[in-house]
């Protein structure tokens, strides 16, 4: 059994939470975890990339280029950057929503929405495409996005852990006074996938 998975986005979203939560779920089912990440900025908006490895056999931590199962993308533009480490046929859930760019906010540069948001759907037929930011504030809270995400992924067939499994990691994960805006974020990211 092999399965990789990358979650892009930017730093303060919770991409490294998330990659310890799914590390989490995969080792209490029995299998073999590597996980690892790559920080672009070493602050708040940078590029970060967790990759998150699981299986019974497993070398290096870092996912190949064209090898991952699935890619969570946590903001547009990194989703799109990422794209190159999703194997074909991979799957992907993106939160649609846009953290603009220093450069892009001083004028220096321009974000492309619409040309990103085509580019994916171009490359990855049946890209989900998921509001996790407002459905986090639905939950109760901003921050829970990467939950929302979670609990979208859960829906996926295939996984090396179980649905329940997942949300008892995010509960193990997240400090006690969490636990009921996550627990509700995760069933919310379920319910947008059309589970429950």
């Amino acid at each position: 059994m092999k399965f990789d998975l990358v979650i892009a986005g930017v730093g303060g979203q919770g991409t490294v939470l998330a990659s310890r939560v799914i590390a989490r779920a995969a080792m209490e089912a029995g299998w073999q975890v590597r996980t690892s990440e790559t920080i672009g900025m070493a602050q708040r908006e940078g590029c970060v990339v967790s990759h998150v490895r699981v299986g019974d056999r497993l070398a290096g931590a870092l996912i190949p280029d064209g090898r991952a199962d699935v890619l969570l993308g946590f903001e547009l533009a990194e989703a799109a950057r990422a794209l190159k480490k999703l194997a074909a046929g991979g799957r992907a859930i993106v939160n649609d929503e846009v953290i603009m760019p220093t450069s892009v906010s001083a004028g220096l540069s321009r974000y492309p929405v619409q040309d990103i948001r085509r580019y994916l759907e171009e490359e990855l037929p049946g890209v989900c495409f998921l509001k996790a930011s407002a459905l986090a504030r639905e939950a109760g809270n901003i921050r829970c996005a990467n939950v929302v995400m979670l609990g979208a992924l859960s829906t996926f067939p295939g996984l090396p852990f179980t649905p329940e499994g997942l949300l008892e990691a995010v509960l193990e994960t997240v400090p006690n006074r969490y636990r009921d805006i996550n627990r509700k974020a995760f069933e919310i990211g379920r319910r947008a996938m059309g589970v429950y």
